[in-house]
């Protein structure tokens, strides 16, 4: 059910993209990777990418998006020379498997940085910096899960005053399937677009509205 924001073909070049504009904002400006990371975030920046703006996960460097979400922020900082280092650093690889995790799910980066930091992903480095990007992912899921407690689809069910089984009476789909997306035992992102759309209609909400997006 996930749409990604843009193709597979331009993922890699995402990564890199984002994991240099981290490492240019850390090791050239010396900004703070929490600090950097909420200026990128009420900043055009972050929408053009997360909506798959060619220009921006494919045509700019990481360099330049760092010059342009300085610039939107109002900053009076030096323009400093582009670099993009060899030598990866903690920030390139947080920023690398961001941008994978964001295009993964679909989540927009505000809603994944409610619950995860960058710093909370730079602590993740020694452990997961060389394990499969899926191991990331679970873990990310993990920390996702335990700060938006409820599901979209409980707190919607909940406040139409349904129960459980009324839903699965009203909208067709097994009483068990809906446990198991209340549960996070299932991911409603990742099933059928007709189950999520029975969902939204017994509920009077948009498809969207489910979405753990």
């Amino acid at each position: 059910m996930v749409i990604h924001a843009y193709p597979e073909d331009y993922l890699h070049s995402a990564q890199r993209i984002m994991g240099d504009m981290l490492d240019y904002a850390s090791d050239s400006y010396e900004l703070d990777p929490d600090d950097f990371f909420q200026m990128f975030l009420i900043s055009d920046v972050a929408y053009q990418f997360q909506t798959g703006n060619p220009s921006y996960v494919a045509g700019k460097t990481g360099c330049e998006l760092v010059k342009e979400v300085i610039r939107q922020s109002g900053l009076n900082l030096p323009d400093l020379p582009e670099e993009m280092y060899l030598d990866k650093s903690p920030e390139y690889w947080a920023g690398h498997a961001l941008a994978f995790y964001q295009w993964y799910t679909g989540k927009t980066f505000q809603r994944i940085y409610k619950a995860v930091s960058v710093r909370d992903i730079l602590n993740m480095y020694p452990a997961y910096h060389e394990m499969e990007i899926m191991q990331f992912v679970s873990a990310m899921d993990e920390k996702l899960a335990d700060y938006y407690k409820e599901t979209n689809l409980k707190r919607l069910r909940q406040y139409a005053g349904l129960s459980q089984s009324e839903l699965a009476e009203l909208s067709k789909v097994p009483l068990r399937q809906i446990q198991l997306f209340e549960q996070r035992q299932r991911k409603i992102n990742h099933t059928k677009a007709v189950t999520v759309l029975m969902l939204a209609r017994a509920l009077g909400c948009r498809c969207e509205d489910l979405l753990e997006i």
